[in-house]
């Protein structure tokens, strides 16, 4: 498999200049990719390559923002003709050209999300907008939100996550998301299984800041329908991992007729690079079926001496009365570019419908 950076190869860029040939007057497709390559191209990343090729882009286009607009549009619909790229990475710089040249044309570069993220996401691009121009921005997306379109829908939805993983977040979203609760009204009952797990991812987002709030459209959704059941679902992930009991108590999740038993760390010292393993015993003891969410949660030590949580689905399934289980699992500390380990006592919990009901220590080794 290649790296992410070799999409933008001389491949891309040759068939690429064929489509700005069609579009663009006097375009010198020698000229263009003399600009592409030089600068040390082979030793940028992905996002600089992608940024590289937004900044040569526009040295080709007119200085005008509304008139490369215009342009931009024609070779998307070239891009089209020619099947080459719809909904392909290699084309975030489309999406990177409105966020760079475009922030001070607020009509135009709504025109240009709205047409663009057709052919490629702008969920990222938007976010500076909302940042700037607030309210204005966010109105302008729950007018999207009504799109006939499903992939402006998302748009609307996605680019107005108060957190979007990878982008930048939006403070403004995070303190106060009154604005993005008509878009997600819209939405909830769309009929694209895309846009409703952004309503979801969003919702999830608004629940690391404001769980109450999220509680009280979860409580005010539930039963619509099992595609807005599936979406509270899912966007109360992090509130249920925590442990709230109002959620909880929503779905059912019970854990006193639960019974945890024989709780066993199959490896009491692990080598970082190896997997940690456990079993237990888990029964209902309740004369009804009760719906079992079974998770555990590592406490990994971190740099500053101190011990940070992260919780782990195991399964959720309804257990008959007097069902016992035996559970075996392995939590893998291989290691990864996204995290560091740091060899010291550690610890495990088992946690039944929320509820934390056993912890043990074991110990990472280098």
């Amino acid at each position: 498999m290649g790296l992410i950076k070799d999409i933008y190869s001389p491949l891309f860029y040759d068939r690429f200049s064929e489509s700005l040939s069609a579009v663009l007057p006097s375009f010198s497709k020698q000229d263009f990719t003399d600009r592409i390559f030089e600068d040390d191209f082979k030793n940028k990343e992905w996002k600089e390559r992608m940024k590289h090729t937004t900044r040569v882009l526009h040295e080709f286009l007119p200085a005008d923002f509304p008139k490369a607009v215009e342009m931009i549009k024609k070779i998307i619909l070239t891009l089209r003709k020619e099947h080459f790229g719809e909904d392909s990475l290699a084309f975030m710089f489309f999406p990177d050209y409105i966020e760079t040249y475009g922030l001070d044309h607020f009509d135009h570069a709504v025109e240009a999300l709205e047409f663009i993220t057709q052919f490629v996401s702008c969920e990222f691009a938007v976010r500076p907008f909302i940042i700037r121009y607030g309210d204005k921005m966010l109105e302008e997306m729950r007018r999207l939100s009504l799109h006939e379109n499903h992939k402006v829908r998302r748009f609307a939805s996605e680019g107005s996550r108060p957190r979007l993983p990878w982008a930048m977040a939006i403070p403004q979203l995070k303190k106060n998301p009154a604005a993005v609760l008509p878009i997600l009204e819209n939405l909830k009952n769309d009929p694209s299984e895309w846009v409703r797990r952004s309503v979801a991812n969003n919702l999830n987002d608004i629940a690391k800041d404001h769980p109450e709030l999220v509680i009280e459209i979860a409580q005010k959704w539930l039963g619509i329908s099992k595609e807005t059941d599936a979406i509270i679902k899912h966007g109360s992930r992090t509130l249920l991992k925590q442990g709230h009991v109002a959620i909880l108590k929503q779905y059912g999740l019970e854990s006193k007729n639960i019974e945890l038993g024989d709780f066993t760390i199959l490896t009491p010292s692990v080598k970082i690079g190896d997997s940690l393993e456990f079993s237990i015993h888990l029964k209902n003891n309740d004369i009804s079926s009760q719906t079992v969410r079974l998770e555990y949660a590592v406490y990994y030590q971190k740099s500053r001496g101190h011990l940070a949580k992260k919780v782990y689905k195991i399964s959720e399934r309804v257990y008959q009365p007097d069902e016992f289980a035996k559970v075996h699992r392995k939590q893998s500390f291989r290691l990864i570019t996204t995290r560091k380990f740091h060899a010291e006592l550690h610890q495990l919990s088992i946690i039944v419908n929320g509820e934390e009901k056993a912890l043990k220590d074991f110990e990472l080794t280098i």
